[in-house]
């Protein structure tokens, strides 16, 4: 299945990529293509990265031209020699079919689930960002990766399921204090197509998995990721957001499913809020009937909260009550 990026080629670049994406399999040490000029072929280069992370073994590339020549070539970086690229192969194949197997037969709507939260059970964010953690031998073999090789597994586990399933790139916003850029993935469920951003919600656990980035649209991902490096199709569906039963616009509401969870003795309760601006005046007012719901049963109440998506964490504990935490779910990312 030839991938998004590719897709977006034309025929005389399509051609390139095809080259390069060959070469790169074969661990080829020149690939010889047309002189498209530089710019061109990072371009292509950086399409064939996001659309097949089975070049996992690929970190990038230089290439040479002789005077008056209509063709320049390409000389790959590889991360393994061809030993040991074999050997990683291997593994990496064989840890996609044993994932894949068990979700065979079902919905797309588990199968997105099942892949979501392999990453929150499997995978730690690698501060020190070694290299083999922007591709998917990091978060499959070693259970570390940054968000590049988490979007990049995401979608291998997509293809490996048949799940479309593209990896979104961001531009760095060094003036807001975000030092890179980011990439997560648009998976297409159902029909509709959803920004699902697990590096995020990978960040955000705090005794339980988290859901605020699975199934947003456009108006909702964008709140806090920068703008696009490559162009998505538009993402406009809402039916799959995953807080959609838990998403309230009244304060008694709230109240009314935190006493629920306390009843079943839950340690934590988790819901988005869409009742206007999540001001400090409408947290206030939150808090303070979920602590009175909480003391009636001699719990207090921590709050953690991902402003820009208006999504609250509960925690429900004998300990005294602490400060709302305002959550920054960017992998490390601000200076």
């Amino acid at each position: 299945m030839a991938g998004y990026y590719y897709g977006q080629l034309s025929k005389e670049k399509k051609a390139v990529y095809d080259m390069l994406a060959a070469g790169c399999d074969a661990l080829a040490a020149v690939i010889r293509v047309p002189d498209l000029g530089t710019e061109v072929l990072s371009d292509i280069y950086l399409r064939m990265k996001l659309d097949l992370p089975l070049l996992f073994f690929v970190t990038g590339f230089h290439y040479r031209k002789m005077p008056g020549a209509d063709h320049v070539e390409v000389l790959p970086d590889y991360l393994f020699d061809r030993g040991k690229v074999k050997m990683h192969r291997q593994a990496v194949t064989a840890r996609l079919e044993r994932l894949a197997r068990p979700l065979k037969g079902k919905s797309d709507r588990e199968k997105e689930l099942a892949i979501h939260d392999f990453i929150l059970e499997n995978v730690t964010y690698d501060k020190l960002k070694k290299s083999y953690s922007h591709e998917i031998i990091g978060p499959l073999t070693q259970g570390v990766g940054v968000c590049e090789g988490i979007a990049k597994t995401v979608k291998a586990l997509c293809d490996a399921v048949g799940l479309p399933c593209i990896v979104a790139l961001s531009e760095a916003a060094p003036e807001i204090g975000v030092r890179y850029r980011h990439t997560w993935n648009v998976v297409t469920v159902e029909g509709q197509r959803y920004h699902m951003d697990a590096t995020f919600d990978n960040s955000l656990q705090r005794g339980m998995k988290r859901y605020d980035y699975f199934n947003l649209d456009d108006r909702h991902i964008f709140r806090d990721h920068q703008k696009l490096v490559l162009p998505l199709p538009e993402c406009s569906g809402d039916k799959g957001y995953f807080y959609r039963s838990l998403s309230f616009t009244k304060t008694e509401d709230v109240e009314k499913r935190v006493r629920q969870a306390l009843r079943k003795k839950q340690e934590h309760f988790v819901f988005h809020w869409r009742g206007g601006g999540l001001n400090q005046e409408i947290l206030r007012q939150l808090l303070e009937k979920c602590a009175g719901a909480a003391a009636e049963r001699g719990k207090t109440v921590g709050c953690s909260l991902n402003r820009a998506q208006a999504v609250i964490q509960l925690d429900f504990s004998d300990a005294p009550a602490g400060e709302v935490l305002v959550e920054e779910p960017d992998e490390g990312q601000k200076l």
